[in-house]
This record gives C-alpha cells, structure tokens and sequence, in this order.
C-alpha cells in the first residue's frame, strides 16, 4: 500500500464545481454500433453499470432500457468518470452518431472528485473508502509508475461520492482504504489492522448480528424432530450427531473437557482449515446438517465452509431465504461487539414445514457463531495505552437434563508494550506481564441469567459475578466465602470477589479494573 496518495490539489468548492459538472450535458463516445438496437431519432434510458480508468479516458458499460422492456449492454469512453449508477439518456443520430446526456437525480446524485475540499474536508479528517477500479498510467521514460484509482468514499459528509486519485502504487480492486487529509491536500495512507480490515469487519459483524438466532432454539427444534418417524435416516443420523457432540453440565467441571469444548466450538474452523488442520466443531456440524436437510447435498461441505455457505445460498427453498431476508431486515439493531449476545428465537412461519423452519435455525445458528467470531476480531488491536489486546469469543451449548444451556465465553489478553518490557536480561526493571480476562454468561432455570467477568493479573484473581435475579445474587454471596477457599486451594491469590444484583455494565470503557485496588500504585 502507498505512504502518500498525492496529486491532489486544494479546491475552494470542491461540492458545488464537483455538482455542477455532473448535471451538465457529457460528451460520451459510443464504441459500438446501435443500429441493431435503436431505431434513428430514438432515445432511451440508460444506466452506468461499470467504469473502468484507461490510459487516456474512462472505459464504461452502459445497460441499455430498450422499448418493450428489453435490456441491452453496450460499451463507451468518457473524458470525464461517471460514477456507477448514473442515469444517462442515449439518443440515435443520423450517420451513426449517438448523444449521450446525464440525467438530473437531485442532490442525491454521487459526484466525482478530483481534488479535495479543505472547507468541507479539514486538515487530518480520516478519510475511509473503497476502491472501484484502480489501472496504470502510460509510464514516462526514468519516470516511476502512477497507478489512477477511483474510491468510493464511506465516511464523513462525502460518504457516497468518489474520489480519483493518483497513486505510486497500485491499489487492489475492492480494497478498503484508510487515509488522513494533509495539510498539502494530499492523503497520507494510515496502516490497517495487521490482521483485518476493522471497516471490513463491522460491517460484516453488523450484518451477521442481524441475522443470528439462538444456539438453544435449534437445539430444541433438532432434539424434537430426530422423533419423527417419516425422516430419512440420513438426517436422523445427522441429527443425532450434533447432539452427540455437545457437553453435559457436570462434565464442563473437568478442565480438558472444557479445553476440548473450546477448541470444537466452531470458532477455530477457518484458522484450521488455513493451517491444513481440519477438525469436526459445531460450525462445521451445521454445515453438514444444512447440507443434509437442502435440496441437493453439498460434496463435503465442512472443508470449504465458505463454498458451502455460497451453495447453500442458492439451493435454500425460496420461502426460507425470504424469511431470513426479512427476519435480518426487520430486526432491532445490535451494538457492535456486544457481550454477551441478546437471544433471538425465530418463530415457524406459515406454511413452513419442519426441515425448512430446522434449515432456518440453523442458518441463524451459523450466523451467531460468526457473530462471535467477528465481535472477537473487532476487539483485537492496540489499546490507548500501545497494550496488544487479542479476543477470542464463542459459543459453547452443554445440555442439561432435557435443556440446552448456552455458554458464552470471551477471553481477552493483553500484552504490554514492548518498550516496558526489559531489553536485556541485565536490565533490572521487571518484565511487565500478561493481563488475562475471561467473561461468561449463560442462564440456568433454576438461577436465571447470570454473568462473570474475572481477570488475573500479577499473580491475583479479582472477579465479580452478576446475577438478574435477587435471590440468586443473595444464594451466590452466601457462597463466595467457600469459593474463595476453593480458588485459593487450585493455587490462585484471591484479591477481590463480589457479587451485584442486575446485570453487567457494558461498553468499551467500562473494565473491571477501574473497580479494584491497583496493588501495584
């Protein structure tokens, strides 16, 4: 990626210059002929469906409204870009010519943006976009090579209008781009994530909490249909499988179980799959289970989750995929990165039978899963203090009784920065450590909602639990005394442990160690 996105150059008015020239009328070249498609003297609507930047000019793709309701593609070249989706008026002329004109869309029209607005756009504003095409300039001899990009802007009060800029170095097509606004009206590139594209991924994360439904309600559902007598034995065995795999309540309390619930509980497919360490979890068990019950099996769905995923996009009854479309439209909206995740039951729709209502929860299933996934991604960068901070978050349903209970774990650690940590062994400052912070939460019938958040740091445990239920917050604090006896017998130095009534407070800045002594002060 480029340190410097330069030649651009300040402009008084960048909106009004930028809004008229695309109301006015353009000059476009038709690069093919339109007497098969248009009569002489006729005009039709047109529409921008792709632009790409050549050596000289730009290269478009123009979708034709043909009287009677047909539709042709027919390519172009333009002097000036036009932006996807502008609305153009094309018109047959005598000798083969052919006038092309814009068409007024109002002010909510994208607009084209060849230099930046220092009124409208101040000196260090964070610019976010998203590149559409992106092509190399014809090279001068001894000189470097100057890639022209269009980016469509997704922030501040130019979200949705592009911005041509030039480039040192080429700039991949789709790639989201962060830059800050200079005081030479020139871009300076601001370095992502190391591992991901944090735009990238709210976005995905926004989309996935829309769409996501609780663990237990497909539990439920699969635990009462293996009953049914008319169901294939494939999908009954299938069904039977998923269930299998889950862990009992009183089984959680052995340590290696719960390392080995952790591990299968779908958060680590794609890491696996990348290290060529494929192993069964819940995400690729649903996987197959929605391969089972659609229409046409997917070939070994749970080593290409992401094939599988579009696949079965395309064989879902038309009546499910409708349902999820609407179910994720119509749904509240989620904070990004919340914890734990508000549950979700998606009701049968009518006219909905068993495996298309069992192939929509597990759909949301697979989409909670990844919500959990992503929300850990969002959560792992660099504090305000220059601390590493990693996050994992997941899902793991246990089954208790006849129920299931799932539980949601995150786990948060933090390095230090590496300027605390001593340069050589004899350096006599201490190393900083590793702070560890783990939060659950799950709901049993008989205690109702409960949550806890504990971190381990400098050798101590500090912890506080929250229970919504009075009785149940006033059980548990007759209880922490024997807790702490049995935490201090694992080897653990207990420095603080309480209970609260209510719920956990939630939110970026509210960690627990505001609330502890700092023993370190």
């Amino acid at each position: 990626m480029p340190d410097l996105i330069s030649n651009l150059a300040a402009l008084p008015s960048a909106s009004g210059a930028a809004r008229a020239s695309a109301s006015s009328i353009e000059t476009v070249k038709i690069t093919q002929p339109l007497d098969s498609l248009l009569a002489l003297g006729e005009t039709v609507d047109a529409e921008v469906v792709s632009v790409k930047a050549g050596a000289q000019d730009f290269q478009l793709l123009l979708r034709l409204s043909l009287a009677g309701g047909g539709v042709a593609t027919i390519t172009a070249s333009s002097l000036k870009p036009l932006p996807q989706g502008t609305a153009l008026l094309v018109s047959h002329l005598a000798g083969g010519a052919a006038l092309v004109a814009t068409q007024e869309r109002g002010n909510g029209a994208p607009l084209i943006l060849t230099r930046i607005d220092t009124q409208a756009l101040p000196v260090g504003t964070l610019l976010q976009g998203k590149v559409s095409s992106s092509q190399m300039l014809p090279q001068i001899a001894g000189q470097p090579a100057v890639y022209k990009a269009m980016v469509t802007l997704l922030n501040t009060a130019q979200a949705g209008n592009i911005l041509a800029i030039e480039s040192p170095q080429p700039l991949r097509l789709g790639s989201l781009l962060s830059a800050q606004v200079m005081s030479d009206q020139s871009l300076n590139f601001v370095p992502l994530s190391g591992r991901m594209d944090q735009l990238a991924v709210a976005q995905q994360l926004g989309a996935q909490q829309s769409r996501q439904g609780s663990l237990d309600s497909l539990l439920s559902a699969v635990q009462n249909l293996r009953q049914n007598p008319d169901l294939a034995p494939p999908t009954r065995a299938g069904l039977e499988r998923l269930l299998a795999t889950l862990p009992d309540v009183q089984q959680m309390a052995d340590p290696k179980t719960v390392a080995q619930a952790v591990v299968a509980s779908g958060a680590f497919l794609e890491a696996n799959l990348l290290n060529g360490q494929p192993a069964p979890d819940l995400k690729s068990a649903l996987l197959r289970l929605m391969a089972q019950i659609a229409p046409g099996a997917l070939p070994n769905p749970t080593a290409h989750p992401g094939v599988a995923a579009n696949v079965l996009a395309q064989v879902l009854p038309g009546r499910v995929r409708n349902a999820l479309n609407a179910w994720g439209q119509v749904s509240e909206k989620t904070v990004p990165a919340s914890f734990p995740l508000p549950a979700r039951t998606a009701q049968k729709s009518e006219g909905e039978d068993d495996l298309e209502h069992l192939l929509r929860l597990a759909g949301a299933a697979v989409a909670r899963l990844q919500s959990h996934q992503l929300a850990g991604l969002e959560q792992t960068g660099r504090t305000p203090e220059g601390a590493t901070q990693t996050t994992w978050q997941l899902e793991i349903p246990m089954r208790h009784l006849h129920d299931f209970i799932p539980l949601q774990v995150k786990v948060q650690r933090e390095d230090p920065p590496p300027d605390q940590q001593p340069a050589d062994r004899n350096d006599a400052r201490p190393a900083q450590e590793k702070i560890w912070r783990l939060d659950l939460a799950f709901d049993l019938d008989a205690l109702g909602p409960l949550q806890v958040q504990a971190q381990l740091a400098h050798g101590s445990l500090s912890s506080q639990l929250w229970a919504q239920r009075p009785e149940t917050a006033l059980l548990i604090e007759n209880q922490l005394d024997d807790l702490r006896q049995r935490l201090q017998a694992s080897g653990l130095n207990v420095a603080d442990l309480q209970c609260h009534q209510g719920t956990a407070p939630q939110g970026a800045r509210t960690r627990l160690e505001q609330r502890w002594v700092d023993e370190t002060a």
